[in-house]
């Protein structure tokens, strides 16, 4: 079962509802194809929850299958990370590999993508099969009789909460939506409804039916459904209904399998497949490996490129962190963020330097401790790996610096265990990714207090994130022989803000930046700038000093009340042709 929620097995990847073609006399277009189950067949609770399960199974947005065995471009451009579209479009990352691999993900580093983009297409095909899925099922209960009623309202729950989420990416991402709900079966539909009022109905419906508990981790349970609603209501900047959800979810909220939310001790458990679906992880994308399924789309298969060319993986050098956000990391001698300083000056790198000549990484300058638990760099422990090999791990440092990723990267010890064994790429692995996490919940609950008006309040949710931080689980140095020590393997040096806030203007910075540090490469930068209506004002700045390092960047730009949406696919636009016009519209600008 692709997507196993913890039920891997039970079923095959999707559940495929045969058509029947009744205006055909032929015997082939009235039999149902062999490996497929007819509507009538999926009618009980069995089959019910096995469309539920195909439904879930595209969360991780690999599977809508148009051209192969692993849909459009591997899942790349569709993963449920967003590294493409979230991170490289945004501060966080470049590309990586090289800009003749595959050239035409470079646009979206530059901000620069056509209509014809072949990786634009992607995320909508995936996203739009997913709600297809979550409508089937909601079909099916209304067409069962007999049913408890208890497992028609969860199930109906389950299912609006997985359409809800799959639209509301939809919205974030392409903005110019159709809806499609379990009534429409002509999908040429317009694109002209605004979606916030129909993803804010399936998420209030989930979350008031949903339970609080689940047999299954992997399932969404009401807290989730109200995590995604605050999160929604805060894409409208509507605070003071965020606000009454996210108080709720902090004092309250447990995890499917019944534990108290609340920050995991150490900040890479949230990292660390031996520790995933704690009390941290509001909402997880269940992936696992090596399960019988027979290939690796159970892992986190997206990523599959996105690994140093030594070491895990072995392929392929993509979705490199910028110098940009290292530097960022960088602290005052107070242990506080530099917010308008970071980038004055690069922290010491190894670019340009042969993996055969020496180098030491800095050991003075004070650094967030995240910084290691996200960034492999050169000479610093990588996981259980030794030390991140600097340019040999990395392909040309030119194209995409001398960093690696490494918040979803399995450990040495893990390797054909928890790491595939099969396909072609060696990368993906069992490491769930999670979308929400409860210090997401702590930063958008301090976003509302400080738009609000409670500077105090959001200070405090603040620096429960930082304290965590700062508690000791850092990255160690290691010996001549490439073991860990008792000492840390930087100066890491982080406080919590004990003055309190002079202003809502100084408030919000301090939340922003603290939110891009504790979410780095999670894939919610982009659309988190986007959201603040800042990201032409950030990105521009970004672009103008990137240039210098990355000549590929020279050009590159955001533009205001075009850039922050992905065109509608020009593909989806003529397959939405009706007596030959459109009926969707292109967004503005393309």
């Amino acid at each position: 079962m692709k997507h196993s929620i913890n039920i891997i097995g039970r079923v095959g990847k999707g559940i495929i509802i045969a058509v029947l073609f009744t205006a055909c006399s032929e015997n082939f277009f009235s039999t149902p194809p062999l490996g497929t189950a007819s509507q009538v067949q999926m009618q009980n609770p069995e089959g019910i929850d096995k469309l539920l399960i195909g439904a879930y199974s595209l969360l991780d947005g690999v599977g809508a299958s148009t051209d192969g065995w692993t849909g459009r471009n591997e899942g790349r451009a569709s993963a449920v990370t967003n590294w493409l579209i979230g991170d490289v479009a945004s501060d966080d990352a470049y590309k990586g590999s090289t800009q003749s691999d595959l050239p035409e993900m470079n646009a979206f580093e530059r901000n620069s993508i056509l209509p014809t983009n072949n990786f634009v297409p992607d995320k909508w095909i995936a996203l739009y099969d997913g709600i297809s899925r979550s409508n089937e099922v909601l079909r099916t209960i209304a067409n069962t009789e007999g049913l408890d009623p208890d497992f028609v309202s969860s199930k109906t729950a389950e299912a609006r909460f997985l359409r809800g989420y799959y639209l509301f990416e939809l919205r974030k991402i392409y903005y110019r939506v159709p809806i499609i709900d379990e009534t429409v079966f002509d999908t040429r539909v317009p694109n002209d409804q605004e979606a916030w009022p129909f993803i804010e109905a399936d998420l209030q419906f989930a979350a008031d039916n949903l339970p609080v508990t689940q047999a299954e981790v992997g399932r969404a349970n009401a807290w989730a459904a109200k995590a995604f609603l605050a999160k929604c209501y805060l894409f409208q900047q509507k605070f003071v209904e965020a606000k009454t959800l996210l108080d709720d979810i902090i004092a309250n909220g447990v995890t499917s399998g019944g534990l108290k939310y609340g920050l995991n001790d150490c900040y890479y458990d949230n990292f660390n497949i031996a520790t995933k679906n704690s009390k941290e992880s509001v909402f997880a994308v269940q992936m696992s490996v090596n399960d019988g399924s027979g290939g690796p789309l159970n892992a986190n298969y997206g990523e599959h490129l996105n690994f140093p060319l030594v070491g895990p993986g072995q392929c392929c050098g993509f979705f490199q962190p910028s110098q940009n956000l290292v530097n960022a990391f960088k602290t005052s001698a107070d242990g506080f963020p530099l917010f308008d300083s970071f980038n004055d000056s690069d922290l010491k790198n190894d670019e340009g330097i042969r993996s055969s000549e020496p180098f030491e990484p800095d050991g003075e300058t004070p650094l967030d401790p995240r910084l290691d638990h996200t960034v492999g760099r050169r000479g610093i422990a990588y996981l259980d790996w030794g030390p991140h090999g600097g340019e040999t791990w990395v392909n040309p440092a030119g194209d995409g610096g001398p960093y690696s990723p490494k918040k979803r990267v399995y450990r040495k010890e893990e390797q054909g265990t928890q790491s595939t064994t099969t396909g072609w790429a060696g990368g993906p692995n069992a490491n769930n990714y999670t979308v929400i996490r409860f210090a997401d919940v702590l930063l958008w609950a301090a976003e509302c207090e400080a738009e609000l008006g409670d500077l105090e309040k959001a200070r405090a949710y603040v620096n429960q994130v930082r304290n965590r931080a700062k508690n000791g689980c850092y990255v160690k140095k290691l010996d001549d022989n490439g073991a860990d020590t008792d000492a840390p393997a930087a100066n890491y040096h982080i406080e919590p803000y004990t003055a309190s806030w002079p202003s809502k203007d100084y408030a919000m910075q301090a939340i922003r930046f603290e939110r891009r540090l504790e979410l780095a490469m999670e894939g919610h930068r982009f659309y988190d700038l986007v959201r603040w209506e800042v990201a032409d004002q950030v990105l521009n700045s970004y672009f103008l000093t990137e240039k210098e390092k990355r000549t590929y960047l020279n050009g590159a730009s955001f533009t205001r009340g075009k850039s922050e949406y992905l065109p509608v696919p020009q593909t989806e636009i003529i397959n939405s042709s009706i007596g030959g016009i459109p009926t969707l519209t292109q967004n503005p600008g393309y």
